[in-house]
């Protein structure tokens, strides 16, 4: 065990910046016992935070350890005789998957987030051993043959499915190929672990800035404005960190300014990441035609609800002609708009689009999102959360004041349903530097009835509180409930009996529905006069207020889905084709052209910083509209029934939310709806209703 740890910090010291790096393979050494299981049940007792809270090199020994278990539970599997006890052997995989799916997770975290440069290294090095122990069990033709094996008759109905679609990845991973091949698979899992590694530090560590005067920020709102006061040079540093971009995209009256800072942001991670994206789709394509595909879109999308690429471009193309109208009259608006500042004006701009939106929705609409800011304060918006989550759902939070956590910033909440502790979350929810910069929820450790609770971080970049109030801008408050409903889907159906089934363990594409869904109450007067209290005079948000604002969201919705749809088909058509030779920024423009109204600017690179390229997504971005399609129509019982009904919401968790990936998603909505999904709330939601 120490070698192994001084082999793994001695790959976390020299770096990771490829395959030659890598060898050997620390896991490699580590000898699997052929010892029992632990039958013991786990405490439960949510600690995982603490292992974010140590040393790169404690770090790193857990990974090295978890490693080692999941391993010796796959040799104990492997070497009972047949016929194996159904449910110490399923026990013992599950055992296995759920270290090494909370080892990666963790690893994720720390390297998105940790404020420790070696720290972060250290959870790229554990994500790239995790990832090879994983393929190597995916590739075990013993440990398949014995899982196949299995009795299955005595057990429940989400056993067997969930047995089913094991034994199913299996042979998506090629357990069923030759020795040759199934190398040639470990080789090319290995690129893409820290290629995708590679294409997401490149993004991460490429923040960019623009120096402007302070006349720049004329139409700021002052908070903003305070919180940038010009350097010893009389310049003003504005950056593409979200909290920086977004209001100085939509508020600022300076042009030239908003147009510089369009465009660095659209070059973020170039050039570095030409050539680290084409590698990456070029490994996916290899490992997709080796196991039989035509190509990685088709080999991603077969164990999703759209179960092809040919449907999901089908599916594609059918909300982009339903769009169409909605996004033209749009487009033509900004336009008239812009020429009562620009008579003449034949084209509107992508970095005029927020700005131009903005004054539209004010002057055409009466509503000012500048002046709603104020009603919208970190503190109480958090809080406001929390109370209408937990009187929809039955919950309690409580601040675990004591738990480790990374960076001061951080804060852990407890999970309560009366004295029973369902699990528990971290609040990351400011920037910082080489933190992620985009908003997103985190599994921490996965939960199984009786034996782990479940654990999740929430990853955000709002303003922080300080001497000045934390004001977000009302799409900022709408983030914050979505990753919030990820969270909940985590917490609240990560009690199943396997792991493999825990939390958000669904089809990809129906896995953003909940989140969405609980976007709703970041719309609604009885939810928003909850919470949104003007930070000065303690006023409710206005009801008016409201109604003006939910007409105002209507304008824009069309280019928004067209927005939309062109990330979608980008992540699509970037792997539908042999990549060799690819131009991916002549591809993605001609994209943007097909899809918005905007003309394509030369110097702009918006796929090299599109981190869903990546990881969960990579050719699946359509799942967000797929789910949309779904989530607006698991809100039609609201409707009907209120908001805030606690049993219709209580309905919704026992139906959706908790079972987890016990069921197919579809039977999930239909369980809760009484029938089958449709497109008709979604329509609805397009057209304003």
């Amino acid at each position: 065990m120490h070698l192994t740890l001084v082999l793994i910090v001695t790959l976390a010291l020299a770096g990771c910046a490829g395959p030659s790096n890598l060898q050997p393979r620390a896991q490699r050494a580590l000898q699997p016992s052929a010892s029992s299981p632990s039958t013991k049940p786990a405490t439960l007792e949510p600690d995982a935070g603490r292992q974010l809270a140590t040393t790169p090199e404690r770090f790193l020994a857990s990974c090295a350890r978890d490693i080692q278990q999941a391993r010796s539970r796959v040799e104990w599997l492997v070497a009972q005789r047949a016929p194996r006890d159904t449910v110490s052997s399923l026990t013992a995989y599950d055992d296995a998957i759920a270290l090494l799916d909370d080892a990666v997770s963790r690893s994720g975290i720390a390297s998105n987030s940790h404020p420790d440069a070696a720290f972060r290294e250290a959870g790229r090095t554990c994500e790239q051993e995790v990832e090879a122990a994983r393929t190597d069990i995916s590739l075990d033709q013993r440990l398949y043959v014995a899982l196949a094996a299995l009795k299955l008759d005595e057990q429940d109905a989400a056993t067997r499915r969930w047995v089913a679609r094991v034994l199913r990845d299996f042979r998506r991973e090629g357990v069923d190929r030759d020795a040759a091949t199934r190398q040639k698979l470990r080789e090319l899992h290995e690129q893409l672990t820290w290629l995708g590694q590679e294409f997401g530090r490149h993004i991460q560590e490429d923040v960019r800035r623009v120096d402007v005067g302070p006349e720049a920020l004329e139409g700021l709102p002052e908070d903003y404005v305070r919180a940038h006061p010009p350097g010893p040079d009389g310049r003003v540093h504005i950056t593409t960190e979200t909290p920086d971009y977004l209001p100085f995209m939509a508020y600022s009256r300076s042009g030239p300014a908003r147009e510089a800072l369009w465009r660095i942001n659209r070059q973020r991670g170039y050039p570095a990441n030409l050539e680290t994206l084409s590698r990456l789709l070029q490994a996916r394509y290899s490992l997709a035609t080796l196991l039989g595909y035509p190509n990685w879109a088709a080999y991603a999308s077969e164990d999703k609800m759209v179960r092809g690429p040919q449907a999901a471009a089908d599916f594609i193309e059918r909300l982009s002609d339903a769009a169409a109208a909605r996004a033209k009259d749009d487009y033509a608006a900004l336009l008239e708009r812009k020429r009562k500042d620009a008579p003449g004006a034949t084209e509107v701009e992508p970095w005029e689009q927020a700005f131009l939106e903005d004054r539209v929705r004010a002057e055409q609409y009466h509503y000012e999102s500048r002046e709603v800011r104020g009603y919208f304060e970190y503190t109480r918006v958090k809080q406001g959360l929390f109370d209408i989550t937990s009187r929809l759902f039955g919950l309690t939070y409580r601040r675990a004041k004591d738990a480790p956590v990374w960076h001061p910033d951080v804060e852990a909440w407890d999970v309560y349903e009366g004295d029973t502790r369902l699990g528990r979350f971290y609040l990351d929810m400011h920037p910082r530097p080489d933190k992620l910069t985009h908003s997103s929820q985190w599994d921490l450790a996965t939960g199984r009835a009786g034996r782990a609770l479940p654990e999740a971080v929430l990853m955000c970049n709002f303003p922080r509180p300080g001497t000045h109030p934390a004001l977000l801008q009302h799409s900022e408050v709408r983030t914050f409930f979505h990753e919030f409903g990820h969270l909940l889907h985590h917490i609240l159906g990560g009690h199943a009996r396997w792991a493999g089934l825990s939390g958000s363990r669904t089809e990809r594409d129906f896995v953003e529905a909940p989140a969405q869904v609980l976007e709703e109450w970041a719309w609604r007067p009885e939810s928003l006069q909850l919470f949104a209290r003007h930070f000065v005079t303690g006023e409710p948000l206005p009801a008016e207020t409201i109604a003006r604002m939910r007409r105002a969201d209507a304008f824009g919705k069309g280019l928004w889905l067209r927005q939309q749809l062109f990330y979608a088909a980008v992540s699509l058509q970037l792997h539908t084709a042999d990549p060799a030779g690819l131009d991916t920024t002549t591809r993605v423009n001609a994209l943007q052209e097909r899809y918005m109204p905007f003309r394509a600017a030369s110097d702009s690179y918006v796929h090299l910083s599109f981190t869903q390229l990546d990881g969960y997504y990579s050719s699946a971005y359509y799942a967000y509209l797929w789910s949309l399609v779904i989530a607006r129509d698991l809100l039609t019982p609201f409707q009907q029934h209120g908001l805030m009904d606690p049993a219709t919401a209580r309905r919704y968790r026992d139906t959706v939310l908790g079972p987890g990936g016990s069921k197919d998603a579809a039977d999930l909505v239909r369980d809760f709806l009484g029938r089958d999904y449709g497109f008709g709330a979604y329509t609805r939601w397009l057209d304003g209703a």
